[in-house]
């Protein structure tokens, strides 16, 4: 949070300081007056365990005058904050390589569900499309906020089989978005490519045109074991998965497995449909603490008890 006159909220505390200290003294004054002509015993079982009125309606002045103090300083802060009419497309790696086992069942089944989990963690009126790609790159749902088309199109996303053209799923996909609002791009695969446009290219061309292209790379660099029907190791080019996330203001994450997978896209569907904004504070807290004074000093005329 910062303070456009940080001046004023010192001047706010100082006034709640120097009106807390006027209170205790005029009821110190108070109190002595009413002992010099009361019962003493009688005035300590009338008072015992019960909360001062008058102590009440004094915090509350004091907490008034800083909350004002605070709205004069001009408060403004950062928050994350939901984007009406945002728009995602996710990419999914329908190559060959995506048949491997090292995330169970299959880094493909896995996908799947993880785009899953991520239309359920998406906010209600969020356009989502889906593009899957393996030696080319195809549309199978265009932009809709109609959550249930978009999981019905996660079944027909099409078996594995054949190369990895990331560079053509990104053009692809940044043809479904429109030209300007809250766009991204989420890109789950195991970044190897071999085919088709070259993806760190695509990817810093989209990024100049203001969308946000966020990896996920799926599966083991180290399992040992191989594509099925191929003498091919299963990998994952991490490296090339990062660079295409910087080169579009994004970010890279890894999962291992299918829960961490889910977990990652779950996270994405939240941090891809907010954006951060500077919010001013001063009409809220003017309010909140204009509120908080005039209730209490009525509070205290109408109780008798004004500090």
């Amino acid at each position: 949070m910062s303070l456009a006159h940080p001046l004023w909220l010192v001047v706010g505390v100082a006034l709640a300081a120097a009106f807390l200290w006027a209170a205790h003294a005029a009821s110190r004054r108070g109190r002595a007056s009413a002992l010099a002509y009361s019962d003493l015993a009688f005035f300590e079982r009338a008072t015992k365990l019960r909360v001062d009125p008058a102590l009440l309606i004094t915090l509350a002045c004091a907490a008034g005058i800083v909350a004002l103090g605070a709205a004069l300083a001009g408060p403004r802060f950062v928050a994350n904050l939901p984007v009406r009419g945002g728009a995602v497309v996710m990419c999914i790696d329908t190559s060959g390589s995506m048949r491997s086992t090292d995330v169970a069942p299959s880094r493909s089944e896995a996908a799947s569900a993880a785009a899953r989990a991520f239309v359920d963690a998406v906010p209600d009126g969020t356009r989502i499309g889906i593009v899957a790609f393996a030696s080319g790159a195809g549309v199978v749902q265009p932009l809709t906020d109609d959550k249930d088309a978009v999981r019905d199109a996660i079944g027909r996303i099409p078996p594995p089989n054949g190369g990895t053209a990331i560079g053509d799923a990104l053009v692809a996909a940044a043809r479904q978005l429109p030209p300007s609002g809250r766009r991204a791009i989420v890109l789950v695969t195991d970044g190897v490519n071999n085919l088709g446009v070259d993806p760190l290219t695509a990817a810093q061309q989209i990024g100049l045109n203001g969308i946000e292209i966020d990896t996920v790379g799926i599966g083991t660099s180290d399992s040992g074991q191989l594509v099925p029907g191929t003498a091919e190791e299963a990998t994952i080019d991490e490296d090339a998965l990062r660079r295409i996330a910087e080169s579009a203001h994004g970010a890279y994450a890894r999962a291992n497995d299918a829960g961490s997978l889910r977990g990652r896209l779950a996270a994405l569907a939240n941090s891809t449909t907010r954006e951060k904004k500077r919010v001013d504070a001063t009409v809220p807290l003017a309010l909140a603490g204009g509120c908080v004074l005039a209730f209490a000093l009525a509070g205290g005329m109408l109780a008798g008890r004004f500090p």
